[in-house]
């Protein structure tokens, strides 16, 4: 056997000259969007915004019902209060619905959530006052946790491969409940009048001509309520596995920092330490962009709604109810392209 080697003289190779394979990235798979647990949940989040949205069309009408206002400054300013007390409301307890279901779960509040929203829904068509309006609202923002509660199960169900998906599942259907409710308000508010060869005689909508979108929007809610009660599974893992217990599930192959979060649960940290510089432009960030979808959502509709003698487009609130859900479909178009 020759001891002759492939290489020409004086050349040594070593085997790190020698060419690497590149390896290819793994890409993981991204796991299916689990619907059985997801559909209930985008049921649930259309139930706010239609209720919440379906009351801009004939809001302005509403409000010079009332006899409160003197002119049509008054309507504007009576209006805007009215709308926007529903927020006020939310944003002091919102918190304390989210910290609720860490303790009992999410799937408790979703259903509390909504049984509140079906209540308040049909309450406000029968308001014959501001004040009596006003209050209604109040309540309604006042239990209006669902919103956050549902992000937190949403990504108690995700992964890190269908995450962003699923997520963006939300304000696709806040916006298409906006879209929704406004146009519900629009085309069944004063049915009497709009339609009186189907309610002309109907004494509960001549005397409540608000009632019927309020009826159609808490429908949305009783459906919301059914499938969180017969469909959702709780999402929220509790850690109160005993310490025999943990012993016997745990196994070579179980990561140590699981079987660590197992045993000993993390205190729930504080506003202060949640409030990180990232956090803080994210939330800044998100305020702005609120403030101005806000001031836009409400002005409009008292603008279209203002007799043009002052200034405004002098619309009926059906063509409002139309305009808004034409703007709906546009903003959902915009976000899916």
């Amino acid at each position: 056997m020759s001891n002759r080697s492939d290489n020409p003289p004086g050349l040594t190779v070593s085997h790190e000259d020698l060419p690497v394979e590149q390896e290819e990235p793994v890409v993981a798979k991204e796991t299916p969007i689990p619907w059985k647990q997801v559909a209930p949940l985008v049921a649930i989040r259309l139930a706010e915004p239609i209720n919440m949205t379906l009351i801009l069309p004939f809001m302005y009408k509403m409000i010079e019902d009332f006899g409160v206002a003197d002119s049509p400054e008054d309507i504007s300013r009576y209006s805007s209060i009215l709308y926007i007390s529903y927020s006020i409301s939310q944003l002091l307890t919102v918190m304390y619905w989210g910290r609720m279901s860490d303790r009992i779960g999410r799937r408790p509040i979703l259903i509390a959530g909504s049984i509140g929203t079906l209540v308040v829904s049909i309450l406000f068509g029968v308001c014959k006052s501001f004040n009596a309006a006003l209050l209604v609202r109040l309540a309604a923002g006042a239990i209006a946790g669902n919103g956050t509660v549902m992000k937190s199960a949403m990504a108690e169900i995700a992964d890190d491969t269908n995450r962003s998906r699923m997520m963006a599942l939300l304000p696709l259907s806040w916006n298409f409940g906006c879209m929704v409710g406004s146009g519900i308000g629009g085309v069944f508010s004063n049915p009497a009048t709009q339609y009186p060869g189907l309610f002309g005689n109907s004494k509960l909508f001549i005397y409540f001509p608000y009632l019927l979108p309020c009826l159609i929007g808490s429908v949305v809610a009783v459906y919301g309520l059914a499938v969180s009660v017969f469909n959702f599974k709780e999402t929220l893992i509790k850690p109160t596995q005993s310490k025999q217990t943990e012993s016997a599930a745990s196994t070579e192959g179980t990561p140590l920092l699981a079987q660590t979060a197992t045993a000993t649960p993390a205190k729930p940290r504080t506003m202060r330490s949640l409030l990180t510089p990232l956090v803080v432009r994210v939330m800044t960030t998100n305020a702005m962009m609120c403030l101005s979808f806000a001031m836009c959502e409400v002005v409009y509709p008292i603008f279209a709604a203002t007799d043009p003698r002052d200034g405004g487009l002098g619309l009926d609130p059906r063509s409002i109810g139309w305009s808004l859900g034409v703007e709906g479909i546009v903003v959902i178009y915009i976000q899916l392209v």
